[in-house]
C-alpha cells in the first residue's frame, strides 16, 4: 500500500513565498522597534560632523561629546538586541492567515474532530476543506508595519532626520573627514579639502554667495563690505592665512587659526598657504554713496497739496529719505509783522515716499504733503533732500531756496485773516497789531462779509486776542488755537457754502456775456472764461461737499431729479463755448452757454421723494441710515475723548488747554463744539451713556415695524439689528463703566451689525419687489435692468440698493490705487497728525 502524502506539505508549497515575505517583514518590524534608538543615535552624529560642529569647539568638547555618542550607541545595541526576536514561521502563519477570508491556513490544517466514521460528516469536511485550500491561492504577503511611535512617544527620531535635513542643505559631507585629524595618531591632514572658504555680499547687494573652492581665476572682483570665511582643516600650523584686503594686521600665529573671518575694504591680495592652497586678487567695487535732487515743477493743489518732485539713485537702490525745511531768514520780507525775530520753531521734517514696487537704484518720485497750516506756509524756505543706502551712507541735495507750498486764499478778508494768523505765529508779541488791523476791518464791515455770522466770529476773535494779550496769557497752547479759529475763519469765508458759490457762478456767467454782447477782445474773453471756470469748480465742490453732508451714508438718489454729467463734461461744454467765442460766433456761444447753465441749475443731488411718497422700506432704509450716522458721530467723540485721556493720563486739561490735533481742532470737542474739560469725565461719560441708550431705544422702535418679514434675508436682518442691539447695550454699559476702550469696540460692532442689516433689508426689500414685479408685469413695458444710477451706470435687476456693475472696472482700478497711495503720502507727511499714526502710515508706504 502506497505511503500517505501528508496534505501540510502541499499547504506549505502554495504559501512558501507569501509566508517567507511576511516573515521578513516582521523581522523588518522588530528590527525597526528595537534598534530605533541605534540608528537614531547614528544620524544625529552624521549631522553634526557633517555641519562642521567639530571644527567650531574645543577638541576637548569634541572627545566628551564622542564619547556621550558611543556610550548611548552601546546601550541602543544592548536595547536592541535584548528587545529583538526572529520571527517564527507559525508567528507569520497566523498573521498571513488573518488577512485572508475564513482563515484557509488554519483550516486547511486542520482534521475532523467528531464524525469521522459518518461518510455524509467525512463528505462535508472534505468539500469544505477543498474549498478552503483553493483560497490558499489568493495569499499575499503582508506589508510590515514599520511605525515605531509606540516605543518613540517623544518622537526623538524626526529630531535626529531634522537635524540631518539640515545637515545635507547647509552642510557637507567633506565636513565629516576633519574629525580624523583630531588627537594623537591621526593624520596630519584631512583627506579632499583641507579648507573651504566662502565669500557673502551684503545683503542689500542681493548678490549671491560664492564658494571660494570652486573659484580657480586669478582675481575675483568683490563689492566693499563682503564678508569673508575661511575654514581650515587638520593639524593647526599646516595652513595659514595671508590677506591685504581687510586692513588687519595678522600675527603668524593668527594667520593659523583654523577659523578666519573678514570684511573685504579694499582692494588686495588673499591666499590661502599650504598643501592644496590657492591665491586671489581681490578686486573690491567700492559702494558710491546715493545721490539726490529736486526735479521738475512744484504742483499746487487748489487746497494746498503739494508735490514736489525728486529724483534719486545708488548703485545697490536707496532705502530711505528724508526733506527738511528751514526757515530762509534773510529771503523773507522783514516788514509789517514780520519786524521782530521769529520765534525758535524746528525745521521741519518730512519722509520722502519710496517706489512700492521696482527698482530704487534709479527713480522719481513725489513728496506729497500740505503745509498750509504751518507758520511757514507762503514764506521762503530752503529744501534739503536726503537719502541713505543700505550701507549707511547718505547724500544731500544742494539747498534750494524756493516758497513754502502752502493754500492761497483770494477773498480780501480771508486773506488778511490768513496773513494776520501768520503774524500770530511769527510771533506772538504781534498781537496788538493784530487786534488793530481787525478792529479796522470791523469798524467798516458793509460789503466785507456776506454773512452776519461771519462778522460776529470775527469780533468775538478779537475781542479774545486783546484780552489774552493784555495779561500776557498766549501761551503755546492758546496760540495754536487761535490760530486755528483764524484759519476756520477764513477758511468759511474763503469757501463760503453752496448759496456763495452759486452767486459766483451767476456773476462769471453774466459778466461773461456781457463781454460777448459788447464785442471784448480775445484777452479779456480768457480772462472772463478762466473766472468762470474757478467760480464752476468752486460750485461743484461746494455742491459735493453739500451731497456728503446731506448723505453721509450714501443713500440712493432719484436719477429722475439727476442730470448724468461729470466734471469732465462741464470743462468740455466751456471749452466749446471759448471757441466759438475766439472764432466771433457769439450766437452760438450764448446757446452753448444757455445750455451749461440749464445743466449746472437743473444738477440737484437730491435723495429722492420724501415725506408721504416714501415706501415703508425706504423709511425704513433712511431710518436704519440716520441710526448708523448717529452712532458713527457717537463713536466719533467716545474715540476722542479717550485720546485726551490718553495724552492727560486719565486727566482731562482743563479748558482752552487741549493741544491741537489733527487739522488744528481740539480734541474731544463733540459736534457742539463743548470742550469736553467743562464738568468731571463722569458727567462726559454719563451724557454719552444716556445718548447711547437713546439711540438703542430707537433702533428697538424701528425693529417693530421692520418690512421684509417672512423672507430670508428679512430674517438675516433682523437677527443683525439684533446682534445690533447687544452691542449698543454692552457700549452703554461701557460707557457707565468709563471703560472708552470697550465702549469703542461693543461701538464698531453695532455699526458693523448695522450695515449687515441694511444690506439684508434690502435684498428683501428688492424680493418683495421682485415678487410684485412678477405678479403685476411691467406697468409700461420699461426694463428695469435698463435703468442707470447717477453715474450713468445700469442700476441691475437685483433690487439692491447700488448697482450690479462693479464700482472699479479696468484702469479705474489701477487710477483708485493711485489716488489711495497719494492719500497715505499726503497724511503721512501733514506734520500736525500724531507721531502714532504717522509711523503706521511709513509702515503702510513700506509695505505696499
Amino acid at each position: 500500500m502506497p505511503p500517505t502524502r501528508d496534505p501540510s506539505s502541499d499547504i506549505f508549497r502554495t504559501l512558501r513565498w507569501p509566508l517567507a515575505l511576511t516573515r521578513l517583514g516582521m523581522a523588518a518590524e522588530r528590527l525597526a522597534r528595537s534598534f530605533w534608538p541605534l540608528w537614531s543615535i547614528v544620524i544625529f552624529t552624521l549631522a553634526l560632523l557633517m555641519l562642521g560642529v567639530q571644527d567650531e569647539v574645543a577638541v576637548e568638547w569634541v572627545w566628551a561629546t564622542g564619547a556621550v555618542l558611543a556610550a548611548g550607541a552601546l546601550w541602543a545595541v544592548w536595547y536592541g538586541a535584548r528587545r529583538f526576536r526572529w520571527p517564527s514561521r507559525g508567528a507569520a502563519m497566523v498573521r498571513l492567515d488573518a488577512t485572508l477570508k475564513g482563515n484557509p491556513i488554519q483550516a486547511s490544517l486542520d482534521t475532523q474532530a467528531i464524525g469521522g466514521g459518518d461518510a455524509a460528516s467525512t463528505a462535508v469536511w472534505r468539500a469544505h476543506q477543498t474549498r478552503m485550500r483553493a483560497r490558499l491561492a489568493e495569499a499575499r504577503a503582508v506589508e510590515p508595519d514599520l511605525r515605531v511611535s509606540r516605543n518613540d512617544p517623544l518622537a526623538l527620531r524626526y529630531v535626529a532626520l531634522l537635524a540631518l535635513s539640515v545637515a545635507i542643505l547647509f552642510g557637507s559631507l567633506v565636513r565629516v573627514q576633519s574629525v580624523t585629524g583630531m588627537g594623537a595618531g591621526g593624520p596630519d591632514l584631512a583627506q579632499g579639502p583641507a579648507w573651504e572658504g566662502w565669500m557673502q555680499p551684503p545683503a542689500y547687494t542681493r548678490l549671491p554667495s560664492v564658494y571660494l573652492n570652486d573659484i580657480t581665476a586669478a582675481s575675483i572682483e568683490a563689492p566693499e563690505g563682503a564678508e569673508i570665511t575661511l575654514r581650515m582643516y587638520g593639524e593647526v600650523g599646516a595652513l595659514s592665512i595671508r590677506e591685504s584686503v581687510s586692513g588687519r594686521a595678522l600675527t603668524p600665529e593668527g594667520a593659523q587659526d583654523t577659523a578666519q573671518d573678514f570684511a573685504v575694504l579694499r582692494s588686495g591680495e588673499l591666499a590661502v598657504e599650504g598643501p592644496g592652497g590657492r591665491l586671489w586678487q581681490i578686486a573690491m567695487i567700492p559702494d558710491a554713496a546715493p545721490s539726490v535732487k529736486r526735479d521738475g515743477e512744484i504742483e499746487v493743489s487748489y487746497e494746498g497739496e503739494a508735490q514736489i518732485p525728486y529724483t534719486a539713485s545708488d548703485d545697490h537702490g536707496v532705502v530711505t529719505g528724508t526733506a527738511r525745511f528751514v526757515l530762509d531768514l534773510d529771503a523773507v520780507d522783514r516788514r509789517y509783522g514780520r519786524t521782530i525775530a521769529p520765534e525758535q520753531r524746528k525745521m521741519i521734517e518730512v519722509p520722502l515716499s519710496m517706489p512700492v514696487a521696482g527698482n530704487r537704484a534709479d527713480f522719481t518720485n513725489s513728496l506729497v504733503g500740505n503745509f498750509s497750516l504751518h507758520p511757514w506756509a507762503n514764506l521762503p524756505v530752503k529744501l534739503t533732500l536726503e537719502v541713505e543706502d543700505g550701507r549707511g551712507q547718505r547724500g544731500l541735495s544742494e539747498p534750494e531756496a524756493l516758497t513754502m507750498p502752502g493754500r492761497r486764499f483770494f477773498d480780501p478778508v480771508a486773506a488778511a485773516l490768513i496773513e494776520q494768523r501768520q503774524s500770530l505765529l511769527w510771533n506772538r508779541e504781534n498781537a496788538g497789531m493784530i487786534v488793530q488791523i481787525f478792529k479796522a476791518i470791523l469798524n467798516e464791515p458793509k460789503d466785507l462779509f456776506r454773512k452776519d455770522v461771519e462778522q460776529l466770529r470775527l469780533r468775538t476773535l478779537t475781542t479774545r486776542i486783546e484780552l489774552l494779550a493784555k495779561y500776557g496769557a498766549i501761551t503755546d497752547e492758546k496760540q495754536d488755537e487761535l490760530a486755528q479759529a483764524m484759519w476756520e475763519l477764513a477758511l468759511s469765508m474763503e469757501e463760503g457754502d453752496l448759496q456763495d458759490a452759486l452767486e459766483r457762478l451767476q456773476r462769471a456767467r453774466e459778466r461773461l456775456e456781457e463781454a460777448m454782447k459788447n464785442g471784448a477782445s480775445d484777452q479779456e474773453i480768457a480772462e472772463l472764461m478762466q473766472e468762470l471756470r474757478e467760480a464752476t469748480d468752486d460750485y461743484m465742490r461746494q455742491l459735493s461737499r453739500q451731497q456728503a453732508q446731506d448723505n453721509p451714508e450714501g443713500q440712493r438718489m432719484d436719477p429722475q431729479n439727476m442730470i448724468q454729467m461729470s466734471q469732465d463734461d462741464i470743462q468740455r461744454m466751456m471749452d466749446k463755448i471759448q471757441e466759438l467765442m475766439e472764432q466771433g460766433r457769439m450766437a452760438e456761444a450764448q446757446e452753448a452757454m444757455r445750455q451749461l447753465q440749464e445743466m449746472l441749475d437743473n444738477m440737484q443731488m437730491t435723495q429722492g421723494p420724501g415725506g408721504g411718497g416714501q415706501s415703508p422700506g425706504e423709511q425704513a432704509m433712511e431710518g436704519l441710515a440716520d441710526t448708523l450716522r448717529e452712532q458713527q458721530e457717537l463713536s466719533d467723540e467716545s474715540f476722542r475723548d479717550l485720546n485726551d485721556g490718553q495724552r492727560g493720563q486719565g486727566q482731562r486739561p482743563p479748558p482752552g488747554q487741549g493741544q491741537p490735533g489733527p487739522q488744528g481742532r481740539q480734541p474731544g470737542q463733540g459736534q457742539e463744539g463743548r470742550d469736553p474739560g467743562q464738568g468731571d469725565g463722569g458727567d462726559l461719560a454719563g451724557d454719552l451713556a444716556e445718548r447711547q441708550r437713546a439711540l438703542r431705544d430707537e433702533l428697538n422702535r424701528q425693529r417693530q415695524a421692520l418690512p421684509g418679514q417672512g423672507t430670508e434675508a428679512g430674517e438675516r436682518a433682523a437677527e443683525a439689528l439684533e446682534r445690533a442691539d447687544g452691542a449698543m447695550d454692552g457700549a452703554e454699559r461701557a460707557l457707565r463703566d468709563g471703560d472708552l476702550a470697550e465702549a469703542i469696540d461693543r461701538q464698531s460692532s453695532a455699526m458693523e451689525a448695522l450695515r449687515e442689516g441694511m444690506r439684508n433689508l434690502g435684498e428683501a426689500l428688492a424680493e418683495q419687489q421682485q415678487q410684485r414685479t412678477g405678479e403685476q408685469g411691467f406697468a409700461q413695458g420699461g426694463d428695469p435692468a435698463q435703468q442707470r444710477d447717477p453715474l450713468g451706470r445700469n442700476s441691475g435687476n437685483t433690487g439692491r440698493v447700488g448697482t450690479d456693475e462693479g464700482l472699479l472696472q479696468g484702469q479705474d482700478v489701477y487710477r483708485r490705487a493711485e489716488e489711495l497711495l497719494g492719500e497715505l503720502r499726503k497724511r503721512s507727511g501733514e506734520l500736525d497728525r500724531p507721531e502714532e499714526e504717522r509711523n503706521y502710515l511709513d509702515r503702510l508706504l513700506e509695505r505696499f
